[in-house]
């Protein structure tokens, strides 16, 4: 299936471009006036119903990677491959919109996970690209869940990349066997395959592009946690909707409040979660 038959929107205005999908919600790109895209997508991303797409920004909830407990529940839970429903268009005094799309429980998502939600994810791309994810308990009892904007950001080259941000903040090393770690001050330096979730951080994220002389900031509200991740060589041909040599290409900041950090909601009450991505 093509890009265009999952239905594809563009939002436009005098300082940037991007487009959509209501497939998962799913920003794919993100383009300030006379630069490079922001967010990377790969060229083998399969556009499937069934499949998240392969980069931009996928939307996780309610869990985060494998369930537990349920490992025949599919990975990073089913918000990023749901059609979700256009709920409207803010316009706003400068020419711009923020679209927001709904996603709510149905049948088919409580046969998976038996709890009653509203999902709003609110899109504001301008000279910042802003997106808020709501989450309301519309049921009757809480309910815990964990949420990811898993974005991922277009870079020259990884191996001349660096991140800071996170110095001294705890971190689980899913590379390596799950340990807990702690860094130094220095950057973040990305040499080999990189899965970190970091946990009990609010702080803004910045991507020093080396290759090209850019730097993309991601901060957050509402986020306890980042996970900073690169699939390096050895994982990146083991994705069939990911191409061998795309890995240079782009690292993933991502926001996200999971594990330790997962969010309990009361019946009744929401819990917004936001991304602010910007270039300078």
């Amino acid at each position: 299936m093509s890009a265009e038959a999952l239905h594809k929107i563009t939002l436009t205005n005098p300082d940037s471009e991007a487009q959509l999908y209501p497939y998962g919600s799913h920003v794919s790109s993100w383009k300030p006036k006379g630069q490079k895209d922001v967010l990377f997508l790969s060229k083998s991303s399969l556009f499937t119903p069934g499949k998240a797409i392969r980069g931009g920004v996928p939307i996780i909830f309610p869990w985060f990677g494998p369930r537990q407990g349920h490992p025949e529940s599919p990975a990073h839970g089913f918000a990023r491959t749901t059609m979700w429903n256009v709920a409207g268009c803010d316009n706003r005094p400068n020419g711009s919109c923020a679209m927001s799309l709904e996603l709510t429980s149905s049948d088919a998502t409580r046969a998976i996970w038996p709890n009653d939600f509203l999902l709003r994810f609110t899109i504001a791309a301008e000279k910042k690209l802003t997106l808020s994810l709501s989450v309301t308990n519309t049921g009757r009892a809480p309910f815990t869940f964990e949420e990811a904007m898993h974005t991922y950001l277009a870079i020259g080259d990884i191996r001349q990349t660096t991140i800071t941000g996170l110095a001294g903040v705890q971190y689980i090393d899913k590379v390596d066997k799950f340990t807990r770690k702690t860094p130094g001050p220095e950057p973040i330096v990305i040499s080999g395959e990189t899965d970190r979730v970091y946990l009990n951080t609010r702080s803004t994220c910045v991507v020093d592009d080396g290759a090209w002389k850019r730097k993309i900031s991601v901060a957050k509200e509402n986020s306890n946690a980042t996970v900073v991740w690169n699939p390096w060589i050895e994982k990146a041909k083991a994705f069939a909707d990911f191409g061998d040599d795309e890995w240079p290409e782009m690292v993933c900041i991502e926001t996200c409040n999971v594990g330790e950090n997962s969010v309990t909601l009361e019946p009744g009450k929401s819990h917004v979660m936001t991304a602010i991505v910007s270039l300078g």
